[in-house]
């Protein structure tokens, strides 16, 4: 996709486009160094927040091409840059300074290692002989996150850090993606060099396999042949390695049901007949109803966890279970693989296809699935004596978008109904926080999306109070930017999801669940420089939807819904998904 080049209002960052060439940078220092590595990898936009050790990074991304957004907080950087590379398909890069910066993008850095999401984070440090002495700042980076990344560096020297810099942002996107950090003490950016990295190269000890073993090819084809009720399952794996067409095809060809994981939403079009959508904890009753009856789950690029399979005893328990990965750490580590492919998603099922001497005869299981969609429809009551129903502005907003809009969340109960509401076609349009679950992301991300996103691509923020809150802050960012995002927050007065499972667990005990002091959402948007509407009633909805999308620039709605509302389906943690329950009495 093309870089969006937005306005801005910041006189430096124009000062130091005028003063900026297409010529790589000239190598000097540690610091020029870096910067000439992100170059040579392609890095054409990076988030962050000044500060002192950091400094010498940002001097010399003074003269570079590469765009930088300055965030209001280091964890609006981290996920601005995670919703970027989600949206791109490479590498998002953020940036920090020591200490506090460091420590502020690791609720970032472990999202995006939860996710599989390849960042690259640069932080700068105290100098080399500094370290260890409690100095100004000094936080030990690399130990608080080696466990949240792919791997971290210290850097040592101005004439190697170009190339680990380098090398950490190949790493990222290499084989399962994660971020990856590089740790710059202040020294060893401002020292002299004039040793230029090379391109972007990850290390020949972590090169993933791609072609899977023929043995194991051969065993998951017999298998499939075999199945009366085979069930495809396309986690978040097949939209990272832009295997969703070779996945459709494989579907359509071989007439076999589809479901996804949340992360795997759009990787098969919502609206075809094959798609049951997303199963787990919040999916449809009939992708939860096929994978308990399902005899054969040929599972790609998913982790199997809990919000997926509830009980594991209860998880497809009639399935024999083929489970493609390129990942041999996930394989059997949650569900056990009868039949295991290790390798690239689209490579493995290309693989698999040719291998198949004809496919399953599933006529019948497709009928039966079909059966299920008419009998557990994902519906809601609207009456007009309640308040407004969070699921009517999910779906007026979708119909009010363009088909390939793309749609960033917070976490919660808001969560849930864009990703239920919403119909998905296309991959990259779904960009949420699935398995850390981190409320706030969905405006930062909105920031990232928007960045990578087309001139003409729509970028919707489905969000909840709660969320909104913790990162609001980043509303600046968008206004300073001129970023064309519309933020819907569904207002419900309540961290609605812990208000929900009190009543359902908690014999009604609300405790520090109510946000009954939420601010004018749109008075605030307002003060930030953004346009804001509140809206109350269905009556309002399609004029409010309709003038904010056509804002060019970031604009608010705060949709005031029934806080009585909750998400269903929904199976009860650790339960078995074929039990859903369609309402609180059922759990």
């Amino acid at each position: 996709m093309s870089e969006r080049t937005a306005a801005t209002t910041d006189p430096d960052a124009t000062e130091a486009d005028d003063d900026s060439t297409e010529t790589p940078t000239e190598v000097t220092t540690g610091s020029t160094s870096v910067v000439r590595a992100l170059e040579n990898a392609g890095v054409e936009t990076a988030f962050g927040v000044q500060g002192g050790a950091i400094m010498p990074i940002y001097d010399a991304l003074y003269h570079s091409d590469i765009r930088h957004v300055t965030m209001a907080h280091e964890q609006g950087a981290a996920h601005a840059a995670d919703a970027y590379g989600v949206v791109r398909g490479d590498p998002g890069v953020c940036l920090a300074t020591s200490g506090p910066g460091a420590t502020n993008l690791v609720t970032g850095i472990a999202d995006a290692n939860m996710d599989s999401d390849a960042v690259l984070a640069l932080t700068g440090q105290v100098p080399s002989d500094m370290v260890g002495s409690d100095a100004f700042q000094e936080t030990d980076t690399t130990g608080v996150t080696a466990p949240i990344t792919k791997h971290n560096y210290f850097a040592s020297s101005p004439d190697t850090v170009g190339d680990t810099v380098g090398e950490a942002f190949a790493l990222a996107a290499e084989g399962r993606p994660g971020p990856t950090l590089v740790d710059l003490p202040k020294d060893v950016s401002l020292n002299e060099t004039d040793s230029e990295p090379g391109a972007a190269q990850p290390p020949e000890t972590c090169r993933a396999r791609t072609d899977p073993a023929d043995s194991q090819v051969e065993a998951a084809a017999r298998a499939i042949e075999r199945a009366e009720k085979p069930l495809l399952l396309f986690g978040g794996g097949v939209v990272k390695a832009d295997a969703t067409e070779v996945a459709r095809q494989f579907a359509t060809e071989h007439r076999i049901p589809v479901v996804t994981t949340m992360p795997g939403i759009g990787a098969m079009p919502e609206d075809h007949e094959l798609c049951l959508s997303w199963a787990g904890m919040h999916g449809t009753g009939y992708a939860n109803m096929a994978i308990t009856h399902t005899d054969c789950l040929i599972a790609v690029g998913t982790r199997f966890d809990d919000r997926l399979t509830g009980g594991i005893d209860t998880f497809a328990p009639e399935a024999e279970v083929v489970h493609i990965d390129i990942d041999p750490a996930e394989i059997s580590k949650n569900v056990h693989a009868d039949y295991p492919v290790v390798g690239d998603a689209g490579r493995a099922i290309e693989r698999v296809d040719a291998e198949l001497d004809e496919g399953p005869d599933a006529r019948e299981w497709v009928e039966q699935c079909l059966t299920w969609k008419d009998e557990y429809p994902m519906d809601y009551a609207a009456p007009d004596n309640e308040p407004l129903k969070p699921q009517f502005v999910v779906e007026a907003l979708d119909e009010a978008t363009p088909d390939e809009t793309i749609v960033t969340s917070g976490v919660g109960q808001h969560q849930m109904w864009a990703a239920q509401y919403w119909t998905f076609t296309e991959p990259r349009r779904w960009v949420s926080s699935h398995g850390l679950g981190t409320m706030g992301y969905g405006l930062p991300a909105a920031i990232g999306a928007r960045v990578a996103a087309d001139d003409d691509e729509t970028v919707v923020c489905v969000d909840g109070d709660a969320s909104f809150l913790m990162t609001i802050q980043e509303l600046s960012v968008a206004v300073r930017e001129n970023l064309d995002i519309t933020v819907a927050i569904l207002n419900n007065e309540y961290i609605g999801m812990v208000r929900q499972w009190q009543d359902a667990f908690f014999e009604g005990r609300r405790m520090a669940a109510g946000y009954e002091w939420c601010p004018q959402f749109d008075k605030l948007a307002e003060a930030f420089g953004a346009r804001g509407w509140t809206v109350d009633s269905y009556e309002e909805v399609p004029d409010a939807i309709e003038e904010a999308l056509a804002y060019d620039g970031p604009s608010v709605i705060d949709f005031h819904v029934d806080p009585a509302e909750n998400v269903y389906p929904m199976v009860s943690s650790g339960g078995a998904n074929g039990k859903f329950a369609l309402s609180e009495d059922q759990l």
